[in-house]
């Protein structure tokens, strides 16, 4: 059983340790993970031997104290962090508080003890000279006092470790300055021995070795310190409380017919939630009234909003940009995708890399040994004849400078940053171990089908030797549900023909009777088995495309080949992996010649014929090699070889399937992240050892300064006030080095590509002349029009091209000649100032930008003003709905906000409004043409 603790009094890494061991000690406990950036542990223990109880015995024995998390509350994701977060606001307020207080008390302590020797002026009278000796001595340990108070925890919890035998930083502070300020009590009792007896001279030497004002120093400074390093730790979980503020807190559910506002917790599966433009999806669903342009960049990182309409699925706290939708909710807000990934990030911040544990055996010896040190400092220096005093402020320095707060900081903090900043790029890490993986992968083995393709085949050539071919063939394919059937009724959409005794044969085809004829449609070893006799016009399958058959009343009547396209980027991830020396490989159930294709298109390895239960296999032999290896899938049937695989990575189809088997998923879908998470894990890694180098060189250097090693040679000596102002910045040193990781930045961006590009050049060998005609945007079928200047050439035209086709949801034609750029814009959330920003970071100069007003008003009987069209697909919806009107043929102008209708018999402007306002758009005017 795994179960979470709260653990209250650790401070540094040795805390950490004597923690970690304490609990590992205890029979039953089978692992143990403590966190001392999150002041928790995750215990696995054997519920039949011990309970939770017993382990918190054991921490409590060790000196320190735990609670056992609150489950119910932990189950409320929200309210769980909330929590933290305020409390965590409130500790911080109080050590706002404590240190304000500690240095009004510090500097005042500080300025008679240093002013007095150095004669700064304003210190009264009644503090100088011999007579006054006692009301000094009296007045600084009256100024001590609260400062020793404000910081009673480091006293009690130091020496409390002390004497559990696990001494942490605490114990080292407590020790240092209980040293310094029992020598100076120890002063203060001499110099009234002295004074009574007026041997003033034996009183003023005593005088002179008070320490008083270097115990508040190496308090206050330690405090100093320790708010400056809270305040940096609160900043590590930015990325979880950023994600925490993206959920609504309520949402307007449909119940009895009547719309009611509530919690977002009170949402139970299959409410109907409506939500309307501007307002955010509260939980994971599937819309069943309305369509809607939904921002989903809060969960994918793409800042283009995303079509949706009745039947998919939306993701719970994206933003409804326009249109009002009802959504059937299908989980609750604990079960929410957000909820899942604030989960996954939060556990994998709080989770330890391997690296972590050379800290963890250090910081177990550390302490122990800096005091021995520090004992050996003050003998040796009293041997060499120093004075007790300078071999006491020695030892003190080597206490107060040793402290292995930096050492216990080094990994969490990075940890937790570079997952945070995983999180925001979209990048979801499961655990430290997979980010630190990441980083030494050497071979990336890639599933085929939906990871290195797009997953959904499209017809790339047909050959028609039958006039009624493409009819026969869609209303036979039209029954069966496989995918190359969709891609066949996708490519040729007309009206249905009956189709009787439809059958299907495995590893074949399909059958069927159209028309009283028999319409046969498969593979060529079907085609042969029926006396049909086929033929190709070139060899597709050397392509690498899958060719369907068909045959009518026995005769050969055409084919169809179809093509499931790489996904646009993976040809650029295939080489940003060779740059970074890691070997990549295909796997695929496609025979042979179809997969070399594919592999040479890509330049890499490839296994063919492997099927879903083989790829573990071929995993396992790669390890068996000494491989460290990565799978990526689409996490459902390639979750054994993600388990296999050091690594697996999958993509958000499906997140809880994804999340299980995989240890990265990839939010944005786009395979260019892969590279970006290589990167992150490398520069998070990086950052590691940069601080691991910092704590333990930073120990390194100063133990000797401290303990008086070049004062011999060089009068080098460090003060006991200086080592604890050292000390305490080392911590926030490493921290803010971690934090270094918020703006780590890609190399490659994610871009999404335009769906609408695939199947544009289908090629057709139409025997019965049946071809498509192509179309060439130009100036008369743009939407915009751009004015460009400084183009020169062609070489120039290519750059200004490649920069506008980049931008999302857009199709660029540039002229030389005119100095324009044509495009086709896909989406309004593709933005002017977005134009004109990618023909400037080009290098060209930007001249203006109009709308290409494509139809005649002249030519029309009447204009509508349309409100709420956002993309091509709201383009699509008013065409469709207003041509299905009887005498109605309609053109409608995204970008103009108009539908321009052409009358061919008396429709009334209500019959056309109502038309357009059923789809959720908003009539502002219908005017005569």
């Amino acid at each position: 059983m795994k179960k979470k603790f709260d653990v209250m009094g650790m401070t540094c890494a040795a805390c950490e340790a004597h923690v970690t061991k304490s609990v590992k000690n205890v029979d039953g406990v089978l692992d143990c993970q403590v966190n001392l950036l999150s002041e928790n542990m995750e215990v696995n223990y054997d519920e039949s031997k011990i309970s939770s109880e017993d382990i918190i015995q054991a921490v409590r024995k060790g000196g320190y104290d735990a609670r056992l998390q609150d489950e119910e509350i932990h189950q409320d994701m929200r309210t769980s962090i909330e929590k933290r977060n305020a409390k965590k606001d409130e500790e911080l307020r109080k050590q706002f508080k404590d240190l304000i207080l500690s240095f009004l008390f510090m500097i005042p302590l500080f300025y008679l003890s240093m002013g007095s020797m150095m004669h700064w002026p304003g210190i009264p009278s009644i503090f100088l000279g011999h007579e006054n000796m006692m009301i000094f001595a009296l007045t600084e340990i009256l100024l001590l006092i609260p400062i020793v108070f404000i910081h009673r925890k480091r006293f009690i919890g130091g020496f409390q470790s002390l004497l559990h035998g696990a001494p942490n930083m605490d114990s080292l502070i407590a020790i240092g300055s209980s040293a310094s300020i029992v020598y100076s009590l120890y002063s203060v009792y001499m110099m009234a021995y002295h004074m009574g007896r007026f041997n003033l001279e034996a009183a003023h030497d005593y005088h002179m070795n008070l320490y008083f004002e270097s115990a508040a120093m190496i308090l206050t400074l330690i405090g100093l310190g320790k708010y400056f390093e809270a305040r940096s730790k609160k900043r590590t979980s930015d990325a979880i409380n950023s994600l925490m503020e993206l959920a609504p807190e309520n949402a307007v559910v449909l119940r009895n017919g009547e719309e009611t506002v509530v919690s977002i917790e009170d949402i139970n599966i299959n409410d109907h939630i409506v939500v309307k433009s501007g307002e955010s999806i509260a939980v994971d669903g599937r819309i069943i009234e309305g369509h809607a342009s939904v921002d989903e960049s809060m969960i994918t990182g793409e800042s283009i909003p995303v079509d949706k309409k009745e039947g998919d699925l939306v993701i719970g706290s994206t933003i409804n940009k326009s249109g009002r939708i009802v959504v059937e909710t299908l989980k609750t807000n604990d079960q929410s995708t957000l909820s899942q990934i604030i989960a996954l990030v939060e556990e994998a911040g709080n989770s330890k890399a391997p690296i972590a544990r050379m800290a963890d055996v250090i910081s177990g010896y550390f302490v122990p040994v800096v005091i021995a040190i520090a004992i050996v400092t003050c003998i040796t220096w009293m041997i060499l004849g120093e004075s007790f005093h300078f071999a006491l402020t020695m030892a003190i320095s080597v206490l107060v400078i040793s402290c292995p707060c930096a050492l216990g900081l080094a990994t969490p903090t990075a940890i937790m940053v570079g997952t945070g900043r995983a999180a925001k790029l979209g990048l979801l890490v499961k655990d430290a171990v997979a980010l630190e993986t990441l980083s030494k992968i050497d071979t990336i083995v890639f599933d085929k089908t939906g990871t290195l393709t797009r997953g959904t085949p499209h017809v790339s050539d047909v050959e028609i030797y039958d006039e009624r071919f493409l009819s026969y063939a869609y209303s036979l394919e039209s029954h069966s549900s496989h995918p190359l059937a969709e891609a066949i009724v996708r490519y040729h959409d007309e009206e249905l023909f009956d189709v009787n005794e439809y059958a299907e044969v495995p590893g074949g085809g399909i059958t069927g009777i159209i028309n009283d004829v028999m319409v046969i449609g498969g593979n060529k070893k079907m085609m042969e088995s029926h006396g049909i006799l086929v033929h190709e016009e070139k060899d597709y399958s050397s392509e690498g495309k899958t060719v369907i058959y068909f045959g009518i009343d026995g005769k050969y009547a055409g084919l169809f080949a179809l093509q499931d396209e790489l996904k646009e980027e993976v040809s650029d991830v295939i080489v940003e992996l060779k740059n970074r020396h890691i070997q990549s490989l295909m796997l695929t159930g496609d025979n042979d010649r179809t997969a070399k294709a594919l592999a040479s298109k890509l330049n890499i390895d490839y296994k063919a014929e492997v099927l879903p239960a083989d790829k573990e296999k071929v995993i396992s032999s790669l390890q068996d090699e000494g491989r460290i290896v990565a799978m990526v899938g689409d996490g459902i049937n390639d979750a054994p070889a993600l388990m296999k695989a050091h690594v697996g990575v999958s993509f958000t189809s499906g997140l809880d399937i994804a999340i299980e088997s995989a240890d990265l998923v990839l939010m944005k879908n786009d395979m260019i992240d892969l590279v970006n998470a290589l990167d992150l894990s490398h520069a998070t890694m990086t950052n590691i050892k940069e601080n691991l180098f910092w704590a333990l060189f930073y120990n390194a250097i100063c133990i000797p300064v401290a303990c008086g090693v070049f004062y011999p040679l060089w009068g080098w000596k460090l003060s006991p006030m200086l080592g604890a102002l050292a000390m305490s910045f080392s911590s926030v040193f490493v921290v803010s080095n971690a934090l270094r990781l918020r703006w780590f930045k890609v190399k490659k961006e994610s871009v999404k590509r335009n769906e609408h590009v695939i199947n544009t050049d289908v090629s057709v060998i139409d025997k019965k002349s049946l071809g498509k005609k192509d179309k060439t945007m130009n100036k008369e079928n743009c939407d915009k029009i751009v004015k460009i200047g400084g183009m020169m050439c062609e070489k120039c035209v290519e750059h200004v091209s490649n920069a506008l086709n980049a931008i999302e949801h857009v199709e660029a034609h540039v002229s030389l000649e005119n100095n324009e750029a044509y495009l086709q814009v896909f989406n309004h959330a593709v933005t002017d100032e977005m134009i004109k920003n990618a023909i400037e970071e080009a290098g060209y100069e930007f001249k203006g930008i109009c709308i290409n007003h494509k139809y005649d008003q002249s030519d029309y009987d009447k204009v509508i003003i349309i409100e709420g069209m956002m993309c091509k697909m709201c383009e699509k919806h008013v065409n469709k709905a207003l041509n299905k009107l009887d005498g109605v043929e309609a053109d409608v102008s995204l970008f103009e906000g108009k539908a321009y209708v052409k009358l061919q018999s008396v429709v009334d402007d209500e019959v056309l409004k109502k038309a357009i306002e059923d789809e959720d758009y908003k009539v502002l005017s219908i005017e005569k043409a």
